[in-house]
């Protein structure tokens, strides 16, 4: 039986084009970062299955790639439950697995700790548009930094690296869990109802606040509780003056995390050099179940969803070590920012001509030794430099690489003096 030559569901095999695009959009994402002064690591694809599933995740916990044990240690027939018989699982992400690595490393790290990894995680998702099973993921953390200098500095950094990769006009969305608690406590929802609910704001940009009324009611929830929320939404604008309204019908359980939010807007306003907006977003909510204070999320037009996000989450760490410490992240959202670039069909910036000598079959060992010393030369100018055989199709052979960037093709016959070769400069097929 012949072996399956598709990649696995939800996975998929990377051709040059989008390799190139992917390097280069890598290379931009680590210079930028670390100008700002962070620091590359890397953690291993594998972590403890306790671990991966200690209700930090959210629904992600229900997406992971689980591993069975290995040799003798794997007992199916006597196993009782899943855990008799899978140890380890793939990262669904890359926080938790850094928040391990500070827990395990921290007495040789600087206090407090700039982190910048990039690196496969892995979720048995639904695959779509920018969605896949297997994805890279871009994260930088600051740890350590309690005060919201560390938000202010997440977001200005990823913002310009957005920029310097060639992006503009895009929005980060800025809110805080612990407002959040306090708004929908606030309308009367029981306690335990704080998810579901959330669940059900996260919606409000595709179906309105009164398609969230409406499915409130559907849910059972009591209509009093329903009107006050509504009461709170109507009107209220998604900027700084929108937050301080918010302020006054929430009251003061509320100027804790208001205060935090307004001085973030404040200062990164006053910092920033990229073109973006940050707008605050009362029914912002992130997934993850580990976030305790300042969340957001990047909304590019061109994609009309979530591009990348992050927040605060002070709790993470201290599962670890028992003692909380202050961490706060943002990441990229590295797959659809490739996507929209290649969906550009970008050119990428400084990009090194490419040169090809094709070679006729039967030529003499001079004519090659000749065309790789001519290939060494424009290797040394800088350029990209390919010398192979020529195929019996040499017009799709042409076409293929003109296809892939190369902007000079040399075909060299055999017997042809080294000035009679015959040269393509320039010319798309």
């Amino acid at each position: 039986m012949a072996l399956k030559k598709k990649p696995v569901n939800g996975m998929k095999d990377i051709l040059p084009r989008e390799m190139a695009v992917r390097d280069y959009v890598t290379r931009i994402i680590t210079d930028t970062y670390n100008s700002f002064g962070f620091t590359h690591i890397e953690t291993p694809v594998v972590e403890e299955i306790e671990n991966l599933t200690s209700k930090q995740g959210g629904e992600n916990e229900k997406l992971i790639f689980k591993i069975l044990k290995r040799g003798e240690k794997l007992d199916v027939s006597g196993a009782e439950s899943e855990a008799d018989i899978v140890d380890y699982g793939l990262r669904y992400d890359l926080t938790l697995p850094l928040s391990r690595f500070y827990s395990n490393n921290e007495n040789d790290l600087p206090q407090p700790f700039k982190a910048l990894q990039m690196g496969p995680v892995f979720r048995a998702d639904r695959p779509q548009r920018g969605r896949y099973r297997q994805f890279t993921q871009c994260d930088i953390d600051i740890l350590g930094e309690p005060s919201n200098l560390a938000e202010t500095e997440l977001i200005l950094a990823t913002a310009t690296t957005l920029a310097n990769i060639g992006f503009s006009g895009f929005e980060i969305h800025i809110s805080d869990r612990r407002l959040l608690h306090t708004l929908v406590f606030s309308c009367g929802f029981p306690d335990e109802s704080f998810d579901d609910i959330c669940v059900i704001l996260d919606k409000m940009d595709k179906i309105g606040l009164e398609g969230v009324a409406q499915e409130l009611r559907e849910k059972d929830f009591d209509g009093a509780c329903v009107d006050r929320l509504s009461d709170i939404f109507t009107g209220l604008s998604k900027d700084s003056e929108g937050l301080k309204v918010l302020s006054k019908k929430l009251g003061e359980e509320a100027a804790g995390p208001v205060n935090n939010l307004l001085t973030i807007m404040k200062n990164v306003d006053a910092s920033k050099t990229a073109d973006f907006t940050l707008v605050f977003d009362p029914t912002l909510v992130r997934g993850m179940g580990y976030y305790t204070g300042t969340i957001f999320e990047i909304i590019m037009p061109e994609f009309g969803a979530a591009c990348g996000g992050g927040g605060r989450y002070d709790g993470l760490i201290g599962r670890f070590t028992g003692k909380d410490t202050p961490a706060c992240g943002f990441s990229i959202g590295f797959e659809r920012i490739v996507l929209l670039l290649l969906e550009r069909d970008m050119k990428i910036p400084g990009e090194h001509t490419q040169k090809a000598y094709l070679i006729e079959k039967g030529c003499s060992d001079d004519q090659l030794t000749e065309i790789l010393k001519k290939a060494d030369a424009g290797r040394k100018a800088g350029h990209r430099v390919l010398v192979t055989r020529m195929n019996k199709n040499r017009k799709f052979q042409k076409e293929k690489l003109s296809a892939e960037g190369y902007e000079e093709i040399t075909e060299v016959f055999k017997g042809s003096p080294s000035e009679g070769v015959s040269q393509i400069i320039n010319q798309r097929y």
